[in-house]
């Protein structure tokens, strides 16, 4: 994907799951009019996740899906079974291929109460109707049949019948896809209704060792553009030029947005009166749920010595010397709580479903997880009453600045939160 691309963590992720050979890589391959997937009549082609960036009609940008088989065998075949499972935590649209010639099975039912359970929207469709003949008189199936195999909960209005092979009902099936868009996509905003046309931003970047090299990391890129479309000023400095900057200006900012690590250093600088955040409170009001993450900053005062930090990110990087996650965060939070405790460290796809060990959990703003991944991970937390926050959140928060942070926000907190925290 180019630098000009939606980013994927913006795109609708539509899901493909089956059992190995009802299709599924014939079905993506008909949807995008590419050979996208690899198609054999060997069982199991498709070993793990593939995800594919593409623009879709109608939808637009999405992100494609292919996984394993859902009835795959021996015990590798069950690691890749519950690959499959957890795509779900990121899957916006599921698309079940059934093979019509065989109906709805076992597997297919225990992935449709799972895509029910979690709230997905989705598509049954039976794959492979051209090879679906009466035998007496050549005459297609009865599909009332098929349809009949499926839970009674499963609306008709979510099935289609269609031929990878011969392109039958594909066109209808992606405008079946695409109605189960969920309406509120495209109203979440990171910044854009926070500001006016012409209004000054300034947008605080250091730039150090483990600074990417020859760009802007991207919730840095997606706030730059959001207010390009909103049409106010960005003003982009480091924090060693801010001082001069806000003197320069001729009025004050409508906001200053600060890269996490100088948190501390930029609010010593930014006058009382001018707004200041991060980037990563932005992205947890973006994407999460920005209650639960203040909440989480401020549990980390209440943890006894020795107890287990996980601090998680969602995308993969080579580490340096100077890398926030897992050497500045931990020191900044032995330094603040005097306290020792052990801290443990997953990145990617790697969040632990089993989170009980842990007394709080610190993930990082999340710009690579699309919305349904980030609240998923929100939702484990929750779910085993573990406080979990953000890495700009508890940083404020140490800093004693989290209310002044989040003080935008004060109508989406409870009444005086934000005059109490930090």
């Amino acid at each position: 994907m180019s630098l000009n691309s939606t980013p994927s963590s913006d795109r609708i992720h539509i899901g493909i799951f089956g059992r190995r050979n009802a299709g599924k890589s014939s079905i993506i391959n008909a949807v995008t009019g590419q050979n996208l997937a690899i198609v054999s009549d060997v069982k199991g082609t498709t070993t793990d996740p593939v995800l594919k960036s593409m623009e879709l009609l109608p939808l637009g940008p999405v992100v494609i899906i292919d996984t394993p088989g859902l009835d795959d065998s021996g015990e590798l075949g069950n690691l890749r079974i519950q690959k499959a499972y957890q795509i779900l935590n990121k899957t916006d649209i599921a698309v079940l291929i059934v093979d019509s010639s065989t109906g709805v099975t076992e597997e297919d039912n225990s992935i449709l109460e799972r895509i029910r359970r979690k709230n997905i929207p989705y598509v049954v469709v039976f794959n492979k109707t051209d090879l679906c003949l009466d035998s007496h008189n050549g005459s297609a199936l009865d599909f009332a049949e098929l349809y009949r195999t499926l839970p009674d909960s499963v609306s008709q209005e979510n099935c289609i019948a269609v031929s990878a092979a011969t392109k039958e009902h594909i066109w209808e099936l992606k405008e079946m896809i695409a109605r189960q868009v969920p309406t509120d996509t495209g109203n979440r905003r990171i910044i854009g209704d926070l500001v006016k046309p012409l209004d000054f931003v300034v947008l605080v970047i250091p730039i150090d060792s483990a600074a990417p090299k020859g760009r802007l990391i991207l919730p840095q890129q997606q706030t730059i553009r959001e207010l390009l479309e909103a049409d106010a000023i960005s003003i982009v400095v480091k924090e060693t030029e801010l001082a001069d900057t806000l003197k320069k200006l001729g009025r004050n900012p409508a906001l200053v947005i600060t890269d996490s690590q100088v948190f501390k250093q930029v609010s010593t600088i930014v006058p009382p009166e001018i707004p200041l955040t991060s980037f990563s409170i932005l992205f947890a009001r973006y994407k999460g749920d920005l209650k639960s993450v203040v909440n989480g900053a401020q549990a980390l005062d209440t943890l006894d010595d020795g107890a287990a930090i996980l601090i998680s990110e969602g995308c993969t990087h080579h580490r340096q010397c100077e890398d926030i996650g897992t050497v500045k965060l931990p020191g900044w939070i032995r330094e603040y709580t005097r306290k020792e405790f052990h801290f443990e460290f997953t990145s990617g796809t790697e969040f632990p479903i089993e989170l009980s060990k842990y007394s709080l959990i610190i993930h990082c703003g999340g710009c690579t997880l699309n919305e349904r991944e980030m609240k998923y991970r929100l939702k484990c937390a929750g779910d085993q009453h573990i406080p979990m926050t953000n890495y700009g959140t508890v940083i404020a928060h140490m800093n004693g600045i989290l209310g002044r942070s989040t003080a935008l926000f004060s109508d989406e907190l409870p009444v005086g939160h934000v005059a109490t925290a930090g």
